[in-house]
């Protein structure tokens, strides 16, 4: 049955029950009002657990919202976008939309050294815009512009202000006790249940220095994971093939995605030698793997993931990324935004951010709706702006995901 079909019919069924039972004589309308969702499904004879099992699930994937980039420039990056998924916006014609989790996949910097102290308030600050989700909504990883410098503690402005596992509560706001999805690991890997989805979050290691990391000036673009973590993948991956595996990094795998091939970062110039494109140019930074997730440790195009899931295809569901900024219609090496190899799909949902990419950006991001029983996942695309299009929906870049597996929503209540 089609994604579209299932979703009407099960909506249509729950609007006919809710809308019989409050027209009974036995309850009136304001009780209903005035009850909690869950005791006023209860007196309509609805089990609250029932109705939760066969609601969509909606996730909300963004990326590289390089806050203090676009706050130079008098833009709100993250807050804007957190505004219009609630609010709409009304002066651009873009509506609101639904979500129940936020994962964001990094670059939430905008500095080209080692990110500060101001810049992580403006962050928090930014999330704070949130009034119809809880800060422990929004799921986050590191990108390659949130990394420390090597003389400094290991990750430790991603680790205060965004802090996944909830170990600064006082300043990130984050307590992890209050997550509807708890989440279970380390600020660089963590997972986390939705029903039978499982969630691989990891975090770039752009912190090791030269060659790998941050030198002088710059966060060098190649991605890097350490060998724990890659261990860690595997194991939860081949631990739980009976859910459905979704994985983020910052990075998406090599030639998965639109401009994720070696040098595919840069164009070339008269001369012969390269110029920064979607990427800065660093000859000692790994270049050729700028647009993807290149190193282990210290090996570089080490395509650890690539090899296994060549080896085992279909492993995994998805991997969701971001750190190449373009338009949504951008196809550098023959790939778009959302692409499917080795039996799995791969979803470029960056970027919010507006000014910070040498080439024109444009501000997005996606929605993916997962439904009860059904194997198909809705891939929206929302631009934050009106310079491409109207913003809003993007019909154009929209896409159709098939799982191997259909969703089973978590039940509560």
């Amino acid at each position: 049955m089609r994604f579209s079909r299932i979703l009407y019919y099960r909506e249509a069924e729950l609007f006919m029950k809710i809308h019989s039972a409050i027209n009974k004589p036995s309850l009136k309308r304001r009780d209903f009002i005035g009850q909690g969702s869950a005791v006023a499904l209860s007196a309509l004879g609805i089990n609250a657990a029932e109705a939760a099992s066969s609601k969509p699930f909606h996730l909300w994937a963004s990326g590289d919202c390089h806050v203090g980039t676009d706050k130079k420039r008098g833009r709100e990056s993250l807050a804007e976008a957190i505004r219009q998924s609630e609010f709409g916006d009304s002066k651009r014609g873009a509506p609101s939309f639904d979500w129940d989790i936020a994962l964001h996949v990094g670059d939430f910097s905008g500095n080209q050294g080692s990110p500060k102290d101001d810049e992580g308030e403006e962050v928090v600050r930014q999330l704070a815009a949130m009034k119809k989700h809880r800060r422990e909504d929004f799921y986050s990883l590191a990108g390659n512009h949130d990394a420390s410098f090597a003389n400094e503690e290991r990750q430790w402005w991603f680790r205060k202000w965004l802090d996944p596992t909830g170990e600064n509560t006082v300043v990130s706001g984050v307590d992890n006790a209050r997550r509807r999805f708890p989440v279970s690991g380390t600020w660089e890997r963590y997972s986390f249940r939705v029903g039978n989805m499982l969630f691989l979050i990891m975090s770039d290691r752009n912190d090791g220095g030269p060659p790998v990391g941050r030198g002088k000036r710059g966060g060098y673009p190649a991605g890097a994971v350490s060998s724990e973590t890659f261990a860690w993948w595997k194991d939860q991956v081949e631990s739980n093939q009976d859910s459905i595996i979704i994985c983020a990094h910052h990075h998406m795998l090599r030639e998965t995605t639109v401009a994720s091939g070696p040098w595919e970062g840069f164009r070339k110039k008269a001369d012969g030698g390269w110029k920064p494109y979607y990427h800065g140019y660093y000859p000692n930074g790994g270049p050729e793997g700028a647009s993807y997730l290149y190193w282990l440790d210290d090996k570089p195009d080490a395509q650890a993931f690539e090899k296994y899931l060549a080896q085992h295809p279909g492993a995994i569901d998805m991997w969701i990324g971001g750190h190449t900024h373009t338009s949504p219609d951008d196809s550098y090496g023959g790939r778009s935004h959302v692409e499917q190899k080795w039996g799995a799909w791969f979803v470029n949902c960056s970027a919010l951010t507006r000014y910070h990419v040498n080439v024109a950006n444009v501000p997005m991001s996606r929605l993916l709706t997962f439904t009860p029983g059904s194997e198909e996942v809705l891939a929206q695309c929302y631009l934050h702006t009106n310079q491409h299009a109207r913003a809003g929906w993007y019909e154009k870049a929209e896409r159709k995901i098939l799982l191997k597996k259909e969703f089973v929503a978590a039940k509560t209540g």
